[in-house]
């Protein structure tokens, strides 16, 4: 071993005993995004919201993940990291109860907007967490690539769960879940998670916090919009809200001593070009993953249960990404490993840009690919944010990273649904009954709706629209992924294998 290399412990049993009490909430974070997808319904029957308000019920909680990712991320820095995960999964149970028997849709509303500050505490708590435990940098890329596998699986694993659990009890179950978790968590934070508080941070900044909330509310709730109402004046004026709240807020942190967000941070080209990455690359993966689940229910006649067992396999291949990827990268440059499984993830949406109706394989398999490239950039992408800054300022860029992946899996959704819902109605032939005619031209889901009374070859020319849209889609992605190749390989090809000094 030479001289200058400095040695670092490796983790023991505790720290990865602590991983996996870290995944618990993890896992159940991931869930708590897609739980109501087949859960909507029953809230609907019993406690009969508005269309507005059945868009809050689902939306309410991203809304204020995303806003408060940076505040908590900070906070944690402030008073403990381990305290504030405790005080949050404590908090986010007792919303689940009261989101679990809620009597009327505004109490819901709360309940989940309330569930998404409790969230907005754990998610950067269990990465900053885990840079903590991890000071080996190879055993830290491992445990970050169980974590991002760990809420990728709770996000797939959501609709399933959802459903069983309606089916066998009531709505309000599916909100339960987060009491054990929470009861498993708490039991054993304080012996198998360490304690870290960034000395001399100062207080944190209550117009930082105000301004960086009037920031990102406004632009997470006009990339929602912009989806089912388009470009519309109100959402511009929103977005232009939101964009001078930013300025104001850049200005702000600037200026402070104590920022609430370090702006250092982005000097560090690996810390910028792995943030890059990571939100295009869930703008690819989120947009195509609400596409697949789409045709296959509706194009491919699957029930939701069997579509969630379709999704298995590229749910298994994120997961051998995510784990395989930081170890292929102790001896092959991170940026390479990156560029080399977003080319596999070039032949998935290859595959699925060639798809038509009736290759439901097809599409898994070509999902798959875009899984497995999904894996590796979030286990690689996540480390490189988090290792690239210092110690005290690990659960900002924790939190800087999650909001990033929150904002490109709610822009996927937006522009590939508008782009392959404007595709659709192109190429749409209407039948000639008026009340039909706006249910088919409106979506595929409206076309099911009024399958029994359309000509079949009028229903399979709405699923072959519709399929259409998810191979212009494709193809859009297929450009951007060209881009994050060479990102990868031109900004982050200079970072040496995980393990070896760094220049």
């Amino acid at each position: 071993m030479s001289m200058g290399k400095q040695v670092v412990p490796g983790a023991g049993v505790r720290e990865w005993l602590g991983l996996g009490l870290l995944a618990l909430p993890t896992a159940l974070l991931g869930l708590d995004v897609t739980v109501l997808y087949l859960v909507t319904p029953s809230v609907a029957a019993a406690l009969d919201p508005t269309a507005a308000q059945t868009l809050w019920i689902m939306d309410a909680y991203g809304f204020f993940v995303a806003g408060f990712l940076i505040t908590m991320g900070t906070l944690g820095d402030r008073i403990g990291r381990r305290r504030l995960l405790m005080i949050g999964v404590a908090a986010f149970a007792a919303i689940s109860v009261l989101a679990a028997f809620a009597p009327t849709a505004g109490l819901l509303i709360l309940a989940r907007a309330l569930l998404g500050v409790a969230g907005a505490t754990l998610m950067p708590s269990t990465l900053s967490l885990i840079s903590t435990m991890f000071a080996d940098a190879r055993q830290r890329a491992v445990a970050i690539g169980v974590w991002a596998t760990m809420f990728a699986l709770g996000m797939a694993a959501g609709p399933i769960v959802g459903g069983a659990l309606v089916d066998r009890f009531w709505w309000g179950a599916a909100f339960l879940l987060a009491v054990p978790v929470a009861l498993l968590v708490l039991a054993g934070a304080r012996a198998l998670l360490p304690e870290y508080a960034a000395p001399g941070e100062g207080r944190l900044d209550l117009i930082s916090v105000a301004l960086s909330l009037a920031a990102i509310l406004p632009m997470a709730y006009a990339v929602k919009n912009l989806a089912t109402h388009g470009a519309d004046v109100p959402t511009l004026l929103i977005v232009l809200l939101g964009l001078v709240a930013g300025i104001a807020f850049v200005r702000r942190q600037l200026r402070l001593t104590f920022p609430l967000l370090d702006l250092t941070l982005f000097t560090d080209r690996a810390f910028s070009a792995a943030l890059a990455v990571l939100l295009i690359g869930l703008v690819g993966v989120g947009g195509t993953m609400y596409l697949v689940t789409q045709f296959l229910q509706l194009v491919e006649g699957l029930s939701p249960a069997a579509a969630g067992l379709w999704m298995g396999a590229p749910a298994s291949a994120m997961f051998a990404a995510a784990i395989g990827a930081p170890i292929v990268a102790r001896r092959i440059r991170p940026g390479v490993v990156m560029a080399a499984t977003q080319i596999l993830s070039l032949v998935g949406y290859a595959l699925l840009a060639a798809a038509d109706v009736g290759d439901a394989l097809r599409v898994v398999i070509g999902f798959a690919f875009v899984y497995l490239g999904l894996g590796a950039i979030a286990a690689l992408g996540t480390d490189i944010v988090v290792g690239a800054a210092p110690a005290t300022k690990s659960g900002s860029a924790a939190a800087l990273s999650e909001t990033v992946q929150e904002l490109g899996l709610a822009v996927g959704v937006a522009v590939l649904g508008s782009l392959s819902t404007a595709v659709y109605r192109s190429q749409i032939q209407p039948p000639a009954a008026p009340e039909d005619a706006d249910r088919v031209t409106a979506g595929l889901d409206g076309a099911v709706a009024v399958s029994d009374r359309i000509p079949p070859e009028a229903f399979r020319g709405a699923q072959e629209a519709f399929t259409t849209g998810l191979n212009i889609a494709a193809l859009t992605v297929g450009v951007a992924i060209t881009a994050v190749i060479a990102l990868c390989l031109l900004m982050l090809g200079h970072i040496r294998p995980i393990g070896e000094a760094q220049p």
